[in-house]
């Protein structure tokens, strides 16, 4: 559904690099982190804007464990499941967030991920300091 990106990580990414295999556990901490944050974003945003009915596809926004794809670790945080009547929440979601032919979007998933951003760099900048002062 929505990309998240954050400008000002290419620093700390680039640090991360050079420290070589040492800041792989980090990544995955600080990847822990940040999705616990842009998860409560998306429920945030998701009652702002007024998506919730019945409350089920608000509170199925979640994520699982970080996956490690290579050199890229990196979490999905969408609606899961499905409601009551079977109707999948992500797609829900899919529809408020884009609309349809009778109905407007509200882009509220792209409202979280954009308020979420400076949060989750310093989020990650704060992880990766105490990283760096434990190694002396």
């Amino acid at each position: 559904m929505a990309r998240f990106e954050c400008q000002g990580l290419d620093n700390l990414v680039d640090q991360m690099r050079r420290m070589g295999q040492d800041s792989g556990p980090v990544a995955v901490e600080m990847v822990e982190a940040v999705s616990e944050m842009i998860r409560d974003e998306w429920r945030e945003s998701a009652t702002a804007h007024g998506h919730v009915d019945t409350g089920a596809m608000v509170e199925s926004v979640g994520y699982g464990v970080p996956v490690n794809a290579g050199n890229l670790i990196y979490n999905d945080i969408y609606p899961q499941g499905t409601d009551g009547k079977g109707v999948r929440n992500a797609t829900k979601a899919f529809v408020l967030h884009y609309g349809k032919h009778n109905m407007p979007g509200s882009y509220w998933v792209d409202e979280a991920e954009t308020h979420a951003g400076p949060r989750a760099l310093s989020i990650c900048q704060a992880i990766w300091d105490s990283f760096l002062a434990s190694r002396g």
